[in-house]
């Protein structure tokens, strides 16, 4: 009789998942408790109106519509420089392909102050805009150009891998009966790549909202036109109000977890779709 394979595949199972815990509550788990524990210091009411000052509420909107905006650009953005990098040669690929990596490594403020450099009215680039009456800096435009600066590497990052191990013959055999390439592509190649797609918009998405040394330089910071919520609670943590800067940071911490829980159903569903396939 054969014996049951009931060994683990990581020898000291007990030790890694102690270890695993231990690090997730000491990085992850602990800091984002004590945003509930200093929250709880307020009552309900007056978190209510913590979180429902005008400027708050102003902060709410810039940060979160500038956040989606932003990330749609990178998904659509991230699928196409994904595509170039996984179906074209050419020369510097190698070069390119790193430069996605960019945003992770370049310090935040620099990014900022770069951008907002070149945005400006007297920048290289803002001035082209400026002739035609658009004013990137300073405005809700440029904290969206920011945001897709800092966001664009997920999407790419998430993208490239599924198109590398993506059949082709599925193409080459839609394209032999007919099918134009814009059909291949909404048909064939998106439902492969649509869960990484939503992955990297979930990604960028939180990373958008929380964002804050590469966008404060290019924003202005005008309260209720291009103030973001993390300037706000900046703003409360210098004042040694901690119970009001967690209210509001819990708020985004809320809607963070919201954004990657919708992603995680959506990737879940898909899987089963494609298993059902």
């Amino acid at each position: 009789m054969r014996k049951k394979a009931n060994k683990r595949v990581i020898p000291l199972f007990g030790l890694s998942m102690g270890v695993t815990l231990t690090i997730l509550s000491l990085i992850v788990l602990i800091p984002l408790a004590s945003l509930v524990i200093f929250t709880a210091q307020m009552s309900w009411d007056e978190i209510i109106a913590v979180i429902t000052r005008d400027r708050v509420i102003a902060s709410f909107e810039v940060s979160f519509l500038t956040s989606f905006i932003a990330s749609v650009i990178n998904a659509v953005m991230g699928v196409v420089i994904a595509w170039v990098l996984v179906r074209y040669d050419f020369p510097f690929k190698k070069l390119l392909d790193g430069m996605i990596e960019l945003p992770f490594a370049l310090p935040t403020a620099v990014a900022g102050i770069a951008l907002t450099s070149l945005t400006a009215d007297t920048g290289l680039i803002g001035s082209f805009f400026a002739r035609f009456g658009i004013h990137i800096a300073y405005t809700r435009i440029g904290i969206t150009v920011a945001l897709v600066f800092i966001g664009i590497p997920f999407v790419v990052r998430s993208v490239k891998p599924v198109l590398e191990k993506l059949d082709s013959t599925y193409e080459e055999a839609a394209g032999v009966l007919g099918a134009s390439r814009t059909k291949i592509f909404w048909k064939i190649i998106f439902p492969e790549i649509r869960p990484a797609v939503f992955t990297g918009f979930g990604l960028a998405f939180g990373r958008c909202l929380g964002e804050y040394g590469s966008v404060v330089f290019i924003a202005g910071n005008k309260p209720f036109e291009t103030e973001i919520t993390p300037l706000i609670i900046m703003s409360e943590l210098q004042e040694y109000d901690y119970s009001s800067a967690t209210a509001i940071a819990l708020v985004m911490l809320v809607a963070s977890f919201l954004i990657l829980f919708l992603v995680n159903i959506i990737q879940s569903r898909n899987a089963k779709i494609m298993k059902g396939g």
